[in-house]
């Protein structure tokens, strides 16, 4: 028998698994060129060549065993300290490798500090709408996700935030930019969540602490700025990944800053090392460790997803749907006409047209449109966008 827990999440991830498997089977009906897929949420910009002749260095260079060999559950030392150097040119900060993690991507970054940081019955409060996954993550650990509402250009609401800050709050979870909605925090608003949090932890006794989970840092729009967390709050702890950066999202290779200035930072650090291998991890992959730690400057050119964006949200808002003009990551959180956005999706299928029911984000009445796809496919995609527009509006009539 499946354990209950392990069903709970399940039921929880229900929704992507079900596009998954409503694309493979449109795919099969029609043809891959007759399907437009927007409900997955990987980079279709290829990685830098820099990647590429990096992977091939190592191996030409490294012996094998100690290419492939275990790393030591922090990362290898030479790499950490890269990616310390690297941050450090880049945020003005202080860190050494001894403030770096790698970990098995971003994701891998957020349950192992969870891990560490969450007690059964401990919440976590993150901005709706939300990467649908966090939940499961503190599910993992039997902790709770508590939601916060944003306004209608998806920026957090600070009464209600911090209404819901109690004595089992242990940790806000930052996504910006944010999946599913392309929004951006700035930094004026992180200021004044970086106080309440104060507030409330010298009345609670406890610290609580802010994970920055940024995947998409660098992917942004039209000069916009994306704050650093550590700068603005003590007690941050940033989870990064190179999946978007570096358009490796297979590799599954990304890291934690946990900054020395963090309460009981000593503990927290020594305690990622034993979680890193005791959750099953153990340590990194080795060969993409050593290849990003000569890559940390090369970028993917947003370009294309800046130019892909720009064509999805007029395209689509000239035939009369609402939509929220993202500023970074790669996607784009449509209202829909309908007010249950699950038969907007299932209408959309009908035109071969996969999306993201907003419902699984905490977002009900939207869709996430990845539009992390090729240009063309955007163009002939839209046609039927306007197609499942009509058919609603004269049944609305």
């Amino acid at each position: 028998m499946i354990a209950k827990k392990v069903m709970a999440e399940i039921e929880e991830g229900r929704g992507i698994s079900q596009m998954f498997l409503d694309a493979v089977a449109l795919t099969e009906k029609f043809g891959a060129e007759n399907v437009y897929n927007f409900s997955i949420g990987n980079p279709s910009v290829e990685p830098p060549e820099a990647v590429k002749q990096a992977i091939i260095e190592e191996l030409n260079t490294q012996k094998p065993m100690a290419l492939h060999s275990y790393t030591g559950s922090y990362g290898y030392a030479d790499v950490r300290n890269a990616v310390a150097d690297h941050e450090n040119k880049k945020f003005g900060t202080n860190y050494t490798a001894n403030n770096v993690v790698m970990t098995v991507g971003a994701a891998g970054g957020l349950n192992l500090i969870f891990q560490v940081l969450l007690n059964p019955g401990d919440q976590v409060i993150t901005f709706t709408p939300y990467f649908s996954e966090y939940k499961c993550y503190t599910m993992n650990v039997d902790a709770e996700l508590v939601l916060s509402g944003t306004d209608g250009n998806f920026q957090p609401l600070l009464d209600e935030f911090e209404s819901k800050i109690n004595e089992k709050t242990r940790i806000v979870l930052i996504n910006s930019p944010n999946n599913p909605t392309g929004a951006v925090y700035p930094e004026e608003t992180m200021k004044k969540i970086s106080d309440i949090m104060e507030k409330k932890s010298a009345e609670y006794g406890a610290p609580i602490y802010m994970v920055s989970d940024e995947p998409y840092r660098y992917i942004a729009y039209d000069d916009v700025d994306v704050p650093y967390l550590p700068k603005v709050c003590k007690n941050a702890i940033v989870a990064n990944s190179f999946s978007k950066s570096l358009s490796l999202p297979g590799e599954r290779i990304g890291f934690l800053i946990i900054p020395s200035d963090v309460d009981d930072y000593q503990e927290i650090y020594n305690a990622c090392n034993t979680m890193n291998r005791t959750m099953g991890f153990v340590n990194a992959p080795s060969l993409i460790q050593r290849a990003v730690a000569k890559c940390l400057d090369a970028e993917v050119d947003v370009k294309g997803y800046e130019k892909n964006r720009d064509a999805l949200h007029k395209g689509l808002t000239e035939i009369g749907y609402e939509c929220f003009k993202p500023q970074g990551a790669f996607y784009l959180f449509m209202k829909t006409p309908l007010e249950d956005d699950w038969e907007f999706y299932r209408r959309a299928q009908k035109y071969q047209l996969v999306l993201g029911p907003g419902s699984g984000f905490g977002g009900p009445g939207y869709v996430r449109i990845s539009y992390c796809v090729d240009y063309d496919m955007i163009l002939r995609a839209l046609p039927k966008f306007k197609e499942l527009w009509d058919e609603i509006q004269a049944d609305q009539k």
